[in-house]
């Protein structure tokens, strides 16, 4: 059984990491200023005050921001033989996994902490319904977490970072697009591909409806990715 204790030291060591560096400084600052752009053009230009455009724009930066944040979990600790010192001590593989998996999720938690401005700025302008902004930052967090674990997946399989960053850019990818490509594919299949587009469930969350085979959706997809991250790591020992 993996020891919280541990998770929790190494989801530390990594967040650490990634404020000890620009890193997280550049990627937070870039996703920022784009969401930030879009939604004053909205509000300003427009005249639209909703969070819809951030809620619709998110996703999107994601595709590239998830991967850059994920990409060297484990792909700088395997080419410079810290994931094999790391190893040498008392440590699990899924606790490696876990850890490295909760620091990514929290920085992109970080990095939608001051959208929340927006929120401010549009209740201040009038009436807001509380519960759809709520459904879709939980749709967000969710959405991120699937990524996060697909970015890490991505890393385990590799020592270049590029590599792992195409990598998981293009899984990602393709999972937002499944239910984007119905017009294409046979119509027995079209109910299955729209199934597996995380876009389909998120989008669902986002208007507020919080039904169990989306959350079963995401659980299983992060759960899926971390474990065959897992099984990534220990073909080391084979």
């Amino acid at each position: 059984m993996p020891s919280l204790r541990t998770i929790l030291t190494i989801f530390r060591r990594e967040l650490r990491s990634y404020f000890n560096s620009p890193v997280a400084y550049v990627v937070i600052v870039v996703f920022l200023a784009i969401v930030g752009w879009f939604f004053s053009s909205n509000l300003f230009l427009m005249n639209v005050a909703s969070m819809r455009v951030v809620f619709e724009l998110v996703p999107l930066v994601f595709l590239f921001f998830i991967p850059a944040i994920t990409m060297r979990l484990l792909a700088e600790e395997q080419k410079t033989g810290t994931l094999e010192l790391l190893t040498t001590r008392p440590v699990r593989d899924s606790e490696i996994v876990l850890g490295k998996f909760l620091a990514a999720w929290v920085l992109v938690a970080i990095t939608l902490l001051p959208t929340l401005l927006y929120v401010i700025v549009l209740a201040f302008l009038g009436p807001l319904d509380i519960g759809p902004v709520v459904s879709g930052y939980l749709g967000l967090l969710l959405m991120a977490a699937v990524y996060v674990g697909i970015g890490l997946l991505a890393s385990s399989f590799t020592e270049n970072q590029i590599v792992a960053f195409i990598t998981g850019f293009l899984a990602i990818l393709a999972l937002f697009l499944l239910n984007k490509v119905l017009i294409y594919v046979p119509e027995g299949l079209a109910s299955t591909f729209e199934f597996l587009g995380i876009d389909f469930h998120f989008s669902n969350i986002a208007r507020g409806v919080i039904d169990s085979r989306d959350l079963i959706y995401f659980a299983a997809l992060i759960g899926f990715s971390l474990l065959l991250a897992v099984m990534s790591l220990e073909r080391r020992k084979w």
